[in-house]
């Protein structure tokens, strides 16, 4: 594992630079229209070799192991992906057959007309919702730094800058979400969204669905969250497991607790 965080996760970031200059070239020559294409995580994607974050996707540069954790999940649940980007592990946890209901949140626009493009290539409308908005403490708007190269990149955390950029989204309160979270599933949520992680996860634990949360995966970077204080949150709510991937001062974090479960001949089919 060390090893993979020392040098292999470095080499995959390496490989998906190069290769994404190489196949924006041949896209630039050919001027074919593109077909979809299915990358190293086994799921097919509609290319956007413009974009950094879309060769992240193809060449597997986030590594194993959050898809290791949806795919070891052995019983029904929803997957709430906050920061879905273009839907990557929207995609991933849907292979999952335990996964009933894909709950994939992404507000920049024209990322998220790639996540809705996406989830209808892989058949997905009927089990999956697309949300073009954010979650934050308040409704209404706000404006979010955009890094074009970079799509994974734009956040609402204040003081980010990419030189000027920016675009007005929309924001939901935890009260607009709710209604469209399955009330009878254990829920694994998903946050990647550029240092805003700790309010998406303050205003989850003010859903009314909280208590059904089972796992949150989040990004963590010491630079702009206080990383205890975040732990603290999830302890105070219940989460007693906790596994870190990755070293230094940005990695993920799995946080786990054990949910009463619902009688499963109640659960979602």
């Amino acid at each position: 594992m060390l090893l993979d965080f020392l040098v292999f996760r470095h080499l995959r970031v390496a490989r998906a630079r190069a290769m994404r200059h190489i196949h924006r070239r041949r896209a630039l020559r050919s001027g074919d229209i593109r077909d979809p294409i299915t990358g190293s995580y086994g799921v097919p994607m509609w290319p956007h070799w413009s974009d950094r974050t879309f060769a992240y996707c193809h060449y597997a540069t986030y590594g194993d192991y959050l898809p290791g954790v949806l795919a070891a999940i052995d019983e029904p649940f929803a997957f709430l992906d906050i920061g879905a980007n273009q839907g990557l592990f929207s995609l991933v946890a849907a292979r999952n057959p335990n996964c009933r209901k894909i709950v994939a949140m992404e507000p920049v626009p024209a990322t998220y007309a790639k996540l809705q493009a996406n989830l209808a290539l892989n058949g997905l409308e009927e089990r999956a919702d697309a949300i073009n908005a954010a979650v934050a403490d308040h409704p209404g708007s706000a404006e979010i730094a955009l890094k074009p190269e970079h799509s994974g990149a734009a956040s609402l955390r204040e003081g980010t800058h990419f030189g000027g950029a920016t675009q007005t989204i929309r924001l939901f309160s935890i009260a607009e979400l709710d209604p469209h979270l399955p009330a009878n599933l254990p829920l694994f949520v998903k946050i990647d969204i550029e240092g805003y992680e700790p309010v998406a996860i303050r205003q989850l634990l003010k859903s009314t669905h909280a208590g059904r949360i089972m796992a949150l995966f989040y990004e963590m970077d010491e630079r702009w969250s206080d990383a205890e204080e975040v732990r603290t949150t999830l302890r105070n709510a219940g989460f007693t497991k906790w596994r870190k991937f990755g070293i230094g001062r940005h990695y993920d974090m799995l946080a786990e607790r054990e949910i009463a479960q619902p009688d499963r001949a109640q659960q979602v089919a």
